[in-house]
């Protein structure tokens, strides 16, 4: 097996077909069309090809000088333990540090973390800023008017 690392975004429907892989979609219901601006929307991403498939895929969302946050770290689970994942992590890592991108955090998904900890991340403490907005389903009482 000869896997092809590309930062070029990959085919649309190459993307879903991966993503549907981790369960994610189960939660965030996205559309082909959604998932579609959201690599759009990506600072830089790596692609991993086993020929013409898509066998994983990272990416970064960042204002390209102080932030930037890795997401969608994605290894098809028939190629997983084969380095694919740490070597679309480490690309994603040096385009930071190439650009001198001073904090570079990510998502860790359930059962990940030593993973990530191997690659020099380390978890948030619990003192450390950071919150999550859970989406409410519910009517906003007193929306904010816009100018």
């Amino acid at each position: 097996m000869s896997i092809i690392y590309k930062i070029d975004l990959p085919l649309i429907d190459q993307y879903v077909t991966l993503f549907e892989t981790t369960g994610w979609n189960s939660e965030y219901n996205l559309t082909k069309e959604e998932l579609s601006i959201s690599l759009s929307n990506s600072y830089y991403s790596v692609s991993a090809y086993d020929e013409d498939k898509l066998v994983g895929f990272g990416k970064i969302v960042s204002d390209g000088v102080v932030h930037a946050m890795i997401y969608e770290m994605i290894v098809d689970p028939d190629y997983q333990g084969e380095g694919i994942g740490s070597c679309i992590l480490n690309m994603l890592v040096e385009k930071c540090l190439k650009n001198n991108i001073r904090d570079i955090q990510l998502f860790c998904a359930k059962g990940k973390k030593v993973f990530y900890e191997r690659h020099g991340f380390t978890a948030r403490l619990n003192s450390a800023p950071g919150m999550q907005y859970k989406r409410n389903t519910g009517i906003i009482d007193n929306p904010v008017k816009q100018i």
